[in-house]
């Protein structure tokens, strides 16, 4: 691809640094940029460095939030004693979207995978076996994505809380094996939290 502008390509080439996104693609978006009034561009880079210099995670649940204590953590009305086990933000967006969880959350940040060198101890892990330690949970639902690596990190936390008195269950498999929680549609996953199954009974039937 030849450009005639330096300033140019390399905004082209930056843009084409986000996933999903092929040079060409982000040519259309630079050139759409260009032909916008200028406040229109400083209105977004600003809403992108305010976005990565003031943006934080929840101390309690680790999504991200505008303050120390995310809104979802910080809302009376919800369950405290329930916790949604989830991979990163984008899952509590998808289960929030489908409007039947009432509980709160707990973002791992990923999932165990020794082939890409990410063990226990780079997830949020540990935290989360102090909030059941703690005694104050009455029931886990493990909603990673049924893959080899979700299954993986499910079976993991659970051996480490398994003495505890607690409910833990995992979405019910309306969610195909491989699929990730953001890509189902909401009636297919609300209804897989809402249809939740033991996790014990989930793992010797398989």
């Amino acid at each position: 691809m030849e450009f005639s502008s330096n300033l140019l390509e390399k905004a082209v080439n930056e843009m084409a640094q986000l996933p999903g996104i092929g040079k060409r693609t982000a040519l259309r978006l630079v050139l759409h940029l260009l032909k916008q009034p200028q406040e229109r561009t400083e209105f977004l880079t600003e809403a992108l460095l305010k976005m990565r210099t003031e943006i934080k995670l929840c101390e309690n649940c680790y999504n991200v939030s505008d303050k120390i204590v995310c809104a979802i953590c910080e809302n009376k009305n919800r369950d405290h004693q329930l916790i949604c086990v989830v991979e990163d933000v984008r899952d509590v967006m998808a289960i929030e979207n489908t409007g039947q969880y009432k509980g709160i959350y707990h973002v791992l940040g990923g999932k165990i995978s020794p082939i890409d060198g990410i063990g226990p101890s780079q997830l949020k892990i540990s935290s989360l076996v102090e909030k059941v330690n703690s005694g104050k949970v009455r029931e886990l639902i493990f909603a990673l994505s049924s893959t080899m690596e979700g299954d993986t990190t499910n079976f993991y936390i659970y051996k480490q809380i398994k003495n505890n008195e607690l409910v833990t269950s995992t979405i019910a498999r309306g969610i195909a094996v491989g699929d990730e929680l953001e890509y189902a549609d909401e009636v297919t996953l609300g209804r897989s939290i809402v249809q939740r199954v033991p996790f014990d009974h989930s793992f010797k039937n398989n």
